[in-house]
């Protein structure tokens, strides 16, 4: 409970100079990333943008989910954004080991079967870009028009790789 005490305190200081009570829920830029959740990348950072200007869902490995492509709908049928970003990035935990193994280990662990869970680990980081972007293209509730672009982020130097567009 200390690190919560804390945030409650930083909050408190945040919110004494709070400016974005006015901002829309559409974003800006017409834009949603669909990123990995690893502490190293701060998404507006790499990308140059503001509060305000983009979507962003975040998940482990930047995995375009049912739950991801559901969020990426409602940003484009009910806040308008026109534009995609897939953000992976070098070093990422998925890579380490298989669905399978993870479940083995889960199951070990708590002594309950988890066969049945999916946590999209993967074998080729840029493989994974391409297939999360053709995912996202590829459904059906989104439009054939919307830009869908994927990218390597390298947490050593801080560069992007365009892997497809």
């Amino acid at each position: 409970m200390i690190e919560i005490e804390q945030i409650l305190k930083s909050n408190e200081k945040y919110s004494n100079d709070f400016k974005y009570g006015t901002l829309s829920s559409s974003p800006s830029k017409k834009l949603a990333v669909l990123a990995c959740m690893d502490t190293r990348i701060i998404v507006e950072n790499v990308l140059g943008l503001n509060v305000g200007e983009a979507h962003i869902i975040r998940n482990a490995g930047g995995i375009a989910t049912d739950d991801a492509i559901r969020s990426l709908i409602i940003s484009h049928e009910l806040l308008g954004t026109q534009e995609f970003i897939v953000l992976n990035h070098t070093e990422c935990g998925l890579l380490k080991l298989t669905d399978k193994e993870f479940q083995k280990k889960l199951t070990e662990k708590y002594n309950s079967d988890a066969s049945t869970m999916k946590f999209h680990f993967f074998p080729n980081l840029e493989q994974n870009v391409r297939e999360q972007v053709n995912k996202i293209k590829s459904t059906p509730f989104l439009s054939s028009e919307i830009s869908v672009v994927g990218f390597i982020y390298d947490v050593r130097t801080g560069k992007l790789t365009r892997v497809s567009d």
